[in-house]
């Protein structure tokens, strides 16, 4: 998910069927707050672990890595929502994410011609949440303080480490200095940015999972991510694994980060997300509360509420045919209804990682169905010590959030 958070893995597998009144066609009463995710493709180089949906720029024969096609993208992008604007109209963009690959690479004017184009499209929210992902590596003074006068109000770094050698392991463009650097930069240009940091790296001992924690919090940052590294299909890292610590060992990690940040002041609401008063991640949490998005760009994924359905769909994800596309009216790969079924296991996947859980009524909202469909799930996993129900929330118990995955899977639905 943008934002940096952390990732479960959750398996594909079938477990119960749920009450047949899951089955009946969702009628929902009102839609959603709604984001904007816009998605950069780009990066200087794939990172190892990274399975998101990332091309590294071709490097020319001088040795120097080609620039982003900004204005192609641009145009492409801009033909992208227009070809969605019916299907939100009228609704308003509470944040905006720019994620990536590195939208970092992006100048400053283009993101600020971008930002123009679609404010004149869509009704921003007064005060609107607006984030760009940004690599230390890829970054300077000038281009943080374009960004900000462009209209973005919030920076995420993807520093993960001030450990060179982790750095290294990662295949991190950046060193320790520009991720210090960085971050100095950010502060003196946001009120409101978030860091990125991983534990559970190669050869990582808790010291200097501490230690890095310690570095990040010297600056202050309003918000962090602190996410463990896990190896994903379809990555450099799953073909050759890297000599990762054993679980106990990224367990006493995560507690002893936990245990820190809670001491310095940080509130953590989410699995991997930890904030400041009134800084948590309006955007994500959006997300973990089943709200709606609708995602442009190369690979982008939308989940969009209507009257009689949730409609999810992905863009076409290879950035030239996706250019190529978008330009022809048809950016959009595939498209398809939720089956109202499925709609139980999709809010609780994102809510359970939320670490106050949810209320019953936002389940009924965003489901359009009552919490009756999934009492014998809701008992059964109370009973297991996976769930916990105070007087209006539902959430995971300290255990179920470390087999997060084992709890989702209660609500999952066989299908024929």
């Amino acid at each position: 998910m943008p934002g940096g958070s952390g990732r479960t893995f959750i398996p594909l597998l079938a477990h119960e069927q749920l009450p047949a009144l899951t089955g009946k066609q969702p009628l929902f009463r009102s839609a959603p707050p709604l984001s904007l995710y816009v998605h950069v493709p780009w990066c200087v180089q794939k990172c190892p672990y990274c399975d998101f949906n990332s091309h590294a720029l071709p490097t020319g024969g001088n040795g120097r890595t080609a620039a982003v096609p900004e204005s192609d993208y641009l145009a492409a992008l801009i033909a992208d929502l227009e070809s969605a604007l019916p299907l939100v109209w009228g609704r308003r963009i509470d944040s905006v994410f720019f994620g990536g690959g590195t939208p970092s690479l992006l100048s400053g004017e283009g993101v600020d011609q971008l930002l123009a184009a679609l404010r004149s499209r869509l009704r921003f929210l007064p005060g609107a949440e607006i984030t760009l992902e940004a690599n230390p590596g890829t970054v300077e003074a000038a281009k943080f303080a374009a960004f900000r006068a462009a209209g973005i109000n919030r920076l995420s770094l993807g520093v993960q480490s001030f450990e060179r050698r982790h750095l290294q392991a990662l295949g991190r463009i950046h060193d320790d200095r520009q991720a210090r650097r960085a971050i100095e930069i950010a502060a003196s240009h946001f009120d409101n940015f978030n860091v990125d940091l991983m534990y559970g790296l190669p050869g990582q001992t808790p010291a200097e999972a501490l230690a890095d924690l310690a570095t990040a919090l010297s600056f202050s940052p309003p918000h962090l991510s602190c996410y463990q590294l896990t190896i994903e299909p379809n990555t450099a890292f799953a073909a050759r694994p890297p000599n990762l610590p054993d679980a106990d060992s990224c367990a006493d990690m995560q507690d002893a980060i936990e245990a820190r940040l809670a001491v310095a002041g940080y509130r953590h609401y989410e699995i991997s997300a930890f904030a400041k008063a009134e800084k948590h991640c309006r955007h994500n949490l959006n997300y973990w509360q089943f709200g709606d998005y609708l995602g442009i760009g190369a690979g982008a994924h939308s989940k969009l509420t209507l009257h009689d359905r949730v409609l999810r769909q992905m863009r076409w994800k290879g950035p030239e045919q996706y250019l190529a596309r978008a330009a022809s009216g048809a950016p959009v790969q595939e498209e398809f209804a939720v089956a109202a079924a499925d709609l139980p296991f999709e809010f609780m996947l994102n809510a359970l990682r939320l670490i106050d859980g949810f209320d019953p009524q936002l389940f009924e909202s965003r489901t359009a169905q009552p919490l009756l469909a999934i009492e014998t799930t809701l008992r059964q996993a109370e009973q297991e010590g996976l769930l916990e129900r105070h007087q209006l929330r539902i959430a995971a118990s300290d255990h179920g959030r470390r087999f997060l995955n084992r709890l989702l899977q209660r609500f999952l639905v066989e299908h024929d």
